[in-house]
């Protein structure tokens, strides 16, 4: 097998966590005192096993629970297997929580640098690209404010502006595209487009099927963890739509 032309690899991926049922310390006591149940272990994904070669758009599609976002942490190195292994070839960029490494105190300007840097950008050159990426995000209005006073959809703007900079090699999109207007939503399925163009890996998970069809080369259909589908695009939305 040539590895190299592969950009992310899961083998036999299996990934448990735990949910802990009590919120604070009295609860936890009473619930031990009792003889509740306490934490309830949740098998999110279970021998899940594909290939991504460089340069595919990859649709993710499942119901909520099914481990989309689970997945994209894999990828994304925020989380590990609990079994198998996943091996990634190349510079990620993760669009998968919006505001992920904003710190709310600090306004627009200073958050570009501040999650910039957490992608792996130079801080000379996040100065230099400033005013592209506050044009690109179109806040310049709010860009000196705290960012906790911006709306979900300004966050987007403010994450994806910063994201579509760092050049990567594989671009993980988590439902992003599905805040802020219309005509946003259009200039960033622009970008994307751009980043397919040059062959960019593209890993997109959404619940907008139209999107998906129109974006995606393939599909990975997830339910309860495991891979359902993995193929055509067209034939993995009609088995999604039927469920």
């Amino acid at each position: 097998m040539n590895v190299d032309k592969h950009a992310i690899e899961f083998n036999k991926v299996e990934k448990y966590f735990f949910l802990q049922h009590q919120k604070t310390l009295k609860e936890l006591a009473q619930a031990f005192f009792v003889k509740q149940k306490t934490l309830e272990r949740v098998h999110a994904l279970k021998d899940v096993s594909f290939e991504i070669c460089k340069g595919e758009s990859v649709g993710i599609i499942g119901k909520n629970g099914a481990g989309k976002s689970t997945l994209l942490k894999l990828v994304a190195g925020v989380s590990s297997p609990t079994e198998g292994f996943v091996r990634i070839n190349g510079k990620v960029a993760p669009l998968i929580e919006l505001g992920a490494g904003f710190h709310p105190e600090l306004d627009g300007r200073e958050n570009i640098l501040l999650n910039g840097v957490i992608l792996g950008l130079k801080e000379t050159f996040l100065k230099e690209k400033m005013d592209e990426i506050i044009d690109f995000a179109e806040i310049r209005e709010f860009i000196d404010m705290p960012v906790k006073y911006y709306s979900s959809g300004m966050y987007m703007r403010l994450a994806f502006a910063v994201a579509v900079f760092t050049e990567p090699e594989i671009l993980l999109i988590d439902e992003i595209l599905a805040v802020g207007d219309t005509a946003f939503q259009k200039k960033c399925m622009g970008k994307m487009k751009e980043f397919k163009d040059k062959g960019v890996t593209i890993v997109f998970v959404s619940h907008a099927m139209d999107m998906v069809d129109q974006f995606c080369d393939r599909v990975i259909y997830l339910e309860h963890g495991m891979v359902k589908y993995d193929g055509e695009t067209e034939k993995g939305l009609e088995l999604y739509a039927d469920n």
